[in-house]
């Protein structure tokens, strides 16, 4: 056989076999995330134990504590499909005095990409709102008393408030398991978690830490679509659900996330 012929048939196999490999599919990387909270008033950083705040009603108020649970973290692609955060049980702890609660460093590996928002419930679902969930503190300081339902409290934004006749009163604005009256005894309880969703453009960066800084306004618990008036209310609404009920409708909007960044990891 011709020697070019016999090169060029060769060169046509190797080129042939070539063509017929599979491609190997790219394995998207994995990367992690950060959420970091911030509590203000309508955009100022929270300063607590001074009155110096008012809400929408005209009250003026101090707060000196805020403790809270989120869970059931979930990120949302720009493709559509959904990651469901499994670290922690999906659930975060905030206290406003203690500070490695301020975070929550999610060890789950996420796949890296666009997304444009994120949810979580406010508050803890019915099945793991249950007495004796959390067996060690903080957490379990936050029990609801059984008589009320049990479980946990949803929040705690503890503090005081001035009312109409210039008395400085109690702030005990505590959300959790509600309860239906009649005649005096509780005939039904009523789970009062709800459902957030946060708006918000991001990366997960391949092998790197993206971060989310969540931010509550608490003022915005007491407007939208509700005034909410202390002199109404009153400063503690545990046995109220339908105080809660008004607490739940504003607290759509009450989060955001103002700003986010993504460090690779070394």
């Amino acid at each position: 056989m011709n020697r070019s012929i016999f090169c060029s048939l060769i060169l046509l196999s190797v080129a042939l076999f070539a063509g017929c490999k599979k491609e190997t599919p790219e394995v998207p990387g994995k990367g992690k995330l950060m959420l970091s909270f911030d509590m203000q008033i309508d955009g100022i950083q929270l300063v607590t134990d001074v009155m110096n705040y008012t809400n929408a009603a005209g009250n003026p108020y101090e707060v000196n504590e805020v403790k809270f649970f989120i869970s059931e973290l979930k990120l949302y692609k720009n493709d559509g499909s959904v990651v469901r955060i499994q670290a922690d049980n999906s659930i975060h702890y905030y206290d406003w005095d203690i500070e490695n609660t301020h975070t929550w460093n999610i060890t789950d590996d996420l796949p890296s990409g666009s997304y444009d928002s994120i949810s979580f419930i406010f508050g803890l679902p019915p099945e793991k709102n249950i007495s004796g969930y959390f067996v060690n503190p903080p957490e379990n300081i936050m029990s609801w008393p059984s008589i009320l339902g049990g479980g946990y409290h949803y929040m705690q934004i503890n503090g005081r408030w001035r009312n109409l006749q210039d008395s400085v009163r109690g702030l005990n604005f505590h959300t959790g398991i509600g309860q239906i009256y009649d005649n005096g005894e509780i005939t039904e309880y009523v789970h009062n978690h709800f459902q957030v969703v946060v708006p918000h453009s991001f990366q997960i960066q391949a092998d790197g830490t993206t971060t989310l800084d969540l931010v509550m306004n608490i003022n915005s618990w007491f407007t939208t679509p509700h005034d909410y008036d202390f002199n109404v209310w009153g400063g503690s609404i545990m046995q109220n659900q339908a105080a809660q009920e008004v607490i739940k409708e504003n607290g759509d909007d009450v989060f955001s996330v103002t700003s986010s960044s993504s460090l690779k990891d070394f």
